[in-house]
């Protein structure tokens, strides 16, 4: 049972919004109970099939299908021990057999021999069998039919009421291919009556082998439900690990470059004539301490125009299975063998468990990302390579120290000695058009005024068509001269704006690596990258000047300008300066 408190008038719930003041309340606590007669964890202290009163077991389980328990076993040195027996996982990656506890401690897992373990689910799987487990989710699924009716109803209400603002053509749900969003997907599709609402399916290029046959699955027995698939076909993961580092918990760069850059895009074309678009997320407080201050619909902090609603925002894990279970939808085969998570099957937010998972069922993937580990601790002088890849120590990486690229992050300038409103800079690359593209958001470009042969091009004000800025630099040289003409009406201090701003842009143009990250700070779709053929990094970057206001929210919304610039800065520097 979930309880709930509200902060404000201080008394409990079973409401995740306060009865009294509306206002979310935080879990208190949570608990579920186990029925030793019928040997299943119920959601009610008094069991609902024979009456007996349970015991507390766990705040949190989920069903182990027979793959995972076939590991289990095997890791124990008894394989099919437990093929009749009632087996699940509760909250800590604590394994139940019966209600009780196994004596298994899953934090050091190179005492494996992962061939062996290999070769001995080979050889047990064809007496491995569903029969004992059908036959208790059958009971599990009876005893808590009360608590499954009370989650339906209640997000289906919600999700109705959320969408009586937004036509069908408004909406979509965010579609990743595990439990969460498949539960998401189905109880949006329940609640509206409706299976024509869009679902889009950002493919990182990083997921699961078996999220790509789920999705594929999916697609195929929901044939009037438009599953609309967006990937960065430009870009390869672990040619950018070569470029950036691998990415770390504190700079997941890879989530913007393979996935938040390319959604937003192709959410921006799908809606471009929307003003509000909503999107059902299969977020839940539940999944970790970062999201348990998650409200259940708010704006998206990263996409514009974007207002998201997460129906299943209070559920537990022992709901969702409870959903799924019930509701006898398909779902990802990654669950069965034990992974608790399906996004990207490298991502450094995985657990030791997930990576021993991926070792034993993906093997040539976890060698490639080994391998790339290795080459970038050698190369970045560790003492103990493979130690530092071992003990996860490039998981806790931050900024870019050691990185060749990381050079450009600096912006290097000498102020002119006759002109205190002009600044030469030193790039690390030469001028191309895309650094007069990323002048647009202060005026109007003037390529006539200036001197061609010296490479001069002036920005216009866009009302009194005045020059306001002079940019000196030949096209394929890396000196460049800016003079700020229109003289700052506050000053320095007005002056400094402007430099910063300017640093920004340059930081950017050294640095662009075509992430989609500046797209989707543009509210109103103004900037577009696109990729040079024949190259491996560089990039378009084209503003709409039909479409700019010059509101500079493509120049403030990252710190420094570039999102980049935060993975790159060596560490210990203010990358928001």
């Amino acid at each position: 049972m979930i309880k709930y408190k509200c902060p404000t008038c201080n008394i409990e719930t079973i409401r995740s919004v306060c009865p009294s003041c509306n206002k979310r309340a935080d879990v208190s606590e949570s608990k579920l109970f186990w029925c030793k007669h019928c040997n299943i964890p119920i959601y009610e202290e008094t069991c609902p099939i024979c009456g007996e009163k349970g015991k507390y077991f766990t705040s949190d389980v989920r069903p182990v299908f027979p793959e995972e328990r076939l590991l289990l076993e095997i890791m124990l040195g008894e394989p099919l021990k437990f093929i009749n027996d009632s087996v699940w996982n509760g909250a800590g990656n604590r394994y139940f057999v019966n209600g009780k506890k196994v004596d298994l401690k899953l934090g050091d897992f190179s005492q494996f021999d992962i061939e062996d373990i290999k070769q001995q689910i080979q050889l047990y799987q064809s007496k491995n069998n569903y029969n004992h487990f059908n036959e208790l989710i059958e009971l599990f699924l009876r005893a808590n039919l009360q608590r499954y009716d009370f989650i339906t109803t209640e997000a289906c209400r919600w999700i109705c009421e959320e969408s009586k603002k937004y036509d069908e053509s408004s909406m979509f749900v965010s579609f990743s291919g595990g439990k969460d969003s498949t539960v998401v997907s189905s109880l949006v599709t329940r609640a509206l009556g409706k299976s024509e609402i869009i679902h889009i399916f950002g493919n990182t290029t990083l997921e699961f082998p078996s999220t790509i046959s789920y999705v594929k699955r999916f697609r195929e027995k929901n044939r009037s439900t438009p599953l609309l698939t967006t990937e960065n076909r430009q870009q390869d993961f672990f040619h950018l690990c070569e470029s950036f580092g691998p990415p770390s918990r504190m700079l997941r760069w890879c989530c913007t470059i393979f996935k938040t850059g390319f959604i937003g895009e192709r959410i921006l074309r799908t809606f471009k004539d929307k003003t509000a678009v909503l999107t059902f997320y299969g977020i839940r407080r539940f999944e970790s301490a970062s999201r348990s201050k998650y409200e259940r619909k708010d704006d998206s902090p990263k996409i514009s125009k974007q207002k998201v609603t997460s129906p299943i925002i209070d559920w537990t894990d022992f709901d969702v299975w409870l959903y799924i279970l019930s509701s006898k939808i398909d779902f990802n085969d990654a669950y069965r063998l034990g992974f608790t998570r399906v996004g990207c099957w490298c991502c450094p937010n995985n657990s030791k468990w997930s990576e021993f998972l991926t070792k034993i069922y993906m093997p040539d993937l976890s060698e490639k990302l080994n391998n790339m580990l290795m080459s970038f601790a050698i190369k970045m002088g560790k003492d103990d390579p493979e130690e530092y890849v071992k003990s996860g120590g490039w998981k806790a990486r931050q900024g870019g120290a050691g990185v060749e690229l990381s050079k450009n992050v600096n912006v290097a300038f000498k102020p002119c000695a006759t002109d205190e409103n002009s600044f030469n800079y030193d790039l690390n690359k030469p001028i191309d058009d895309t650094l007069y593209e990323l002048f647009k958001p202060f005026g109007i470009l003037n390529f006539d005024m200036g001197n061609i042969r010296l490479g001069e091009v002036f920005v216009l004000d866009p009302k009194t068509k005045m020059p306001i800025l002079k940019l000196k630099g030949k096209k394929g040289a890396n000196e460049l001269r800016i003079s700020v003409l229109k003289k700052p009406i506050a000053g320095k201090t007005k002056l400094l704006e402007i430099e910063q701003k300017i640093e920004c842009q340059i930081t950017k143009f050294q640095l662009c690596t075509g992430c989609h990250a500046c797209e989707n700070a543009c509210k109103l779709n103004a900037i577009k990258l696109v990729k040079n053929s024949g190259t491996d990094s560089d990039y378009n970057y084209s503003i709409d000047t039909n479409k700019c206001v010059r509101c500079f929210e493509c120049i403030n919304h990252y710190p420094g300008g570039c999102y980049m610039r935060r993975v790159l800065l060596p560490r210990g520097k203010n990358y928001g300066k």
